[in-house]
Order: structure tokens, then sequence, then C-alpha cells
């Protein structure tokens, strides 16, 4: 790709609501798919929300004490709010490898690297979607979210990470639909990490997560 095809960064320091975000990451996507609008990468934190995939079942909405967003994206039942990065990652894919799994697999590795950044040894896990570590208590426990749509092959939503969020707020719902497994934070494992810090560690990464799009997803997710 060309230099001037690199993506726009944007890191937002206030809170972003939910429902503007959607909007307008909804615009943008289809601006890019009509090569009036730049790529994008969006970082941000929203207020609590609870937002449901295309696959969220309705029993694992278990106390919707926040507001419930349907979020047009894959997978199930998840939370935002304070204390957690967002990175809404909007890339047009007809420049790149059209491949869906190798986007999310490219996306996993970028949070999975970032979080190494910080001593946090994390993995994917299979048949379990998301990225997931020890916790405290040693056990198995998540520490991010992946969920993504494609229109046009154009990219939207992307992932969550757990700096230091609230962690009882993930009780109102069965988090991704898995509830043999709890959530975790780096601040539940003893790293103070700030929104600021944790953008530039993944931005340090970005060179290489758009240089693995550029090639179709390995055969296996090891």
């Amino acid at each position: 790709m060309a230099a001037n095809d690199t993506p726009q960064i944007c890191r937002e320091q206030a809170q972003v609501p939910y429902r503007e975000a959607l909007e307008t990451m909804t615009v943008r996507n289809a601006a890019i798919a009509d090569g009036s609008a730049q790529e994008l990468i969006w970082l941000l934190e929203h207020p609590p929300v609870y937002t449901a995939g295309t696959s969220a079942d309705p029993q694992e909405l278990l106390d919707p004490r926040f507001d419930v967003v349907k979020a047009g994206r894959g997978g199930r039942y998840t939370y935002h709010g304070p204390g957690q990065r967002i990175g809404y990652v909007l890339l047009d894919l007809t420049k790149r490898a059209r491949d869906v799994r190798g986007f999310v697999h490219a996306l996993e590795g970028w949070v999975i690297a970032t979080l190494a950044d910080f001593g946090v040894e994390s993995w994917r896990a299979q048949g379990r979607v998301g990225i997931w570590t020890h916790g405290p208590d040693g056990r198995e426990a998540k520490i991010g979210a992946i969920g993504v749509r494609i229109r046009r092959w154009v990219t939207m939503h992307g992932f969550s990470v757990n700096l230091s969020p609230d962690l009882s707020h993930f009780g109102g719902i069965v988090p991704c639909g898995i509830e043999e497994f709890g959530v975790t934070s780096l601040a539940a494992l003893g790293r103070n990490v700030t929104a600021q810090a944790w953008d530039e560690a993944m931005l340090a990464h970005l060179g290489s997560f758009l240089a693995h799009l550029e090639e179709p997803c390995p055969p296996e997710l090891a």
C-alpha cells in the first residue's frame, strides 16, 4: 500500500456514548467503501453499556442495569464501560488479502502483542472467542473481546481490552455466552496502565498488524 493510504488515527480522551459511536462508525464504513474517506483506527472509551451481537441470546442478559444496544457485529452480549479501551478498526480489505478469518487472527495478535508489552501473557483459545490470560486466581479468564462486522469488504467494530473497569458490571450478562470462565483486567493483575500508555503501545505495533493483513490467514489458529 502507498504511504498516503495509512489509516487515520483518532484517540479520544472523553467518553463517547455507544450509540453515537455506532452511528459514526456506520457512516465512516460506507464512506470508506465508496472511496470518499480514509481508513480509521479509532481508540476510545464508552459510558457503561451492554451491546448485543447478532447471536445474542436474551437469556444471557441477566440484569440489564445499563442501556442495551443492538450492535450489528458478530457475537453475543458484551459490556463496555469506563476503564476499558475500545479499538474500532475500519479498514478496506479490498486493498489487502480478502480474508475475514485472517483479519480476526491479525486483530487478536495485535492485542496479544500489546498485552505482552505490559508483562501479561495472553492467547487465543480454540472454541472461545476473545483474548485469554490467567486471572489472579490462576484460572483462565477473559481480558479482551473481539467482535467485527464486514460490509462491502470494509471492516468495522474491533476489540475491547480491560484496563481497569469495574468487573462487577460484567455480572449483568453472560459475557460472550461463556459461563465457565470469568473476566479479568490489567488492574486486577497488578498492572496500572493508563489509556494513553495503552494507545501508545498499540500504535507501536500498528505496522506489524497491517503487514499481517497482506497475507491470508495461516491454516491453523495455534
